[in-house]
């Protein structure tokens, strides 16, 4: 090993081991990503248990357990999987989750009977199926001078890697549009098998290092985590590869520490990953919504209380009667959300107290008076272009009032004609 490969000639079992879990995770990040825009996560699934009828006869035909026979016949038997599933669904009319379902169901149920029928005498290690043995990665027949796993996944990865690279235009069409790309000339079908051709063989390629269920993980939970961080496909990919990388870094260590499985620390480290992403997604990440919901509820807020002050200035024109903090706030609903809207209107200089009175600045007047002026010239607009009558106006004025910038208020100004009164008589302010 130390001559034909010296990169990897003094790496330890441990290193062996992370460097294959992170190499198998990359290859199935490279299709997974293309699996997750499509809506076809399950099919890696559909293929590791469709997968056993194929072992099985591979097995017949070569009568040895080489790996070469039983890679081909696994990977004919996705193949087969991939093409009974969208034959089922496209000329049988059957939805495509239940064609899945269907089809790999079948296939396992046939593989199970199979072994039971002609190669009982086989044991078939549930290692293989369950764990895979990526802790024995080190003591694996070498191939080129590398352990065998790392040799097949690194392959499998630079053939992925490969495929993308020459076709990522056409992936990248066939997966958002299929129907443009066949437009283009780009055969989306084409595309489509070769696709799962790539899911095939990198699952199959998959099942000596970490198993044929863990690998299901490995080809979705790294580009589902990508997909929630970024709306560009190739940061996506991109993405699911450092999740990937870093899952079975952090899922070695981790099962290191609680001396359990590696494999299967592997994926949860991916799956803790996808729950922080889950939550802090900078876009769609629960925390990230809901403090942009907040945001916006305290915005509206701060212009009520603006535009409601102006008005009882506008009622008051010696500007006698004031509004205390506690009447204020519950014009506008009360709660802490109004507490903390007027406690930046008071320390953006906004509003001013007056004892405990509120009273607007000249810097919240402005501001206020374009809120009015919004709220009129929408009223009029729907009133003299829709119709409406006077009485159903306000509340769709208020809540479009917060949306409406100058360039709007422009347009809404030249569509009415009279400008200076909304329909109820009041002023629109300039």
């Amino acid at each position: 090993m130390t001559s034909t490969i010296p990169l990897f000639a003094e790496l330890s079992p441990g290193q062996l081991v992370v460097l294959t879990g992170a190499a198998t995770n990359v290859a199935c990040a490279l299709v997974g990503c293309f699996l997750v825009l499509r809506r076809m996560s399950m099919m890696g699934d559909a293929i590791s248990h469709a997968v056993l009828p194929g072992l099985v006869i591979a097995f017949l035909f070569s009568g040895t357990t080489s790996i070469v026979p039983l890679f081909v016949g696994a990977v004919v038997c996705g193949l087969l999987t991939t093409f009974l599933t969208q034959t089922l669904h496209q000329y049988a009319r059957v939805p495509s989750d239940a064609s899945m379902g269907v089809v790999f169901t079948s296939m396992f149920a046939l593989g199970v009977v199979l072994v039971k029928r002609y190669v009982g005498g086989l044991h078939f290690d549930v290692a293989c199926v369950y764990e895979g043995t990526l802790e024995l990665v080190s003591l694996a027949t070498p191939i080129a001078g590398l352990p065998r796993p790392l040799f097949t996944t690194l392959l499998v990865l630079l053939l992925n890697l490969a495929v993308l690279i020459l076709l990522w235009k056409e992936f990248k069409l066939s997966s958002f549009d299929p129907a443009l790309a066949t437009t283009m000339g780009i055969s989306a079908t084409a595309m489509h098998y070769l696709l799962m051709t790539l899911v095939a063989v990198t699952a199959v390629a998959s099942f000596e290092a970490v198993g044929s269920i863990l690998v299901v993980a490995m080809l979705i939970v790294p580009a589902a985590t990508a997909h929630l961080l970024t709306d560009r496909l190739s940061w996506m990919v991109a993405i699911a590869c450092a999740v990937g990388v870093a899952s079975s870094v952090l899922g070695y260590w981790a099962a290191g520490y609680w001396n359990t499985n590696i494999a299967g620390m592997m994926t949860v480290a991916a799956g803790l990953l996808y729950a922080l992403a889950v939550f802090f997604s900078p876009r769609y990440g629960i925390c990230s919504t809901v403090y942009r919901n907040v945001r916006m509820s305290l915005r509206v807020l701060r212009e009520d209380l603006l535009a409601m002050l102006y008005r009882v200035e506008e009622l008051d024109a010696a500007h006698e009667k004031r509004l205390t903090r506690a009447e204020a706030s519950e014009a506008v609903g009360g709660g802490w959300l109004v507490r903390w809207g007027m406690r930046e209107l008071l320390q953006d200089g906004r509003i001013l107290l007056a004892g405990d009175q509120l009273q607007l600045t000249e810097k919240g007047r402005d501001a206020a008076r374009q809120l009015v002026r919004s709220h009129r010239l929408w009223e009029t607009y729907l009133v003299q272009h829709l119709g409406m009558p006077l009485d159903h106006v306000h509340e769709p004025a208020h809540r479009v009032e917060h949306f409406i910038d100058e360039r709007l208020r422009q347009e809404l100004a030249s569509e009415i004609d009279n400008e200076g009164q909304d329909p109820h008589g009041r002023a629109i302010p300039e």
